[in-house]
């Protein structure tokens, strides 16, 4: 089962962007942003930025469904 982790990291090289260019984008922690690619557990506000970022459902980003 792929997780939130994996989502993200392919999401966010999909957009070749760095991990700093996409907090800045979603306004968040470039830490936070590290530590969700290593396995971290993310706040429901932040999987909510994500999401809506990615223009993904929630449930595609934490590895729940495969349909965006």
């Amino acid at each position: 089962m792929v997780n939130i982790a994996d989502k993200l990291k392919y999401l966010r090289k999909e957009k070749q962007l760095t991990q700093k260019e996409l907090a800045n984008v979603c306004g968040i922690e470039e830490t936070t942003i590290q530590r969700l690619e290593y396995g971290g557990k993310p706040s429901l506000d932040t999987v909510i930025k994500l999401a809506d970022y990615f223009q993904v459902s929630i449930d595609y980003l934490i590895g729940r469904s495969d349909n965006q």
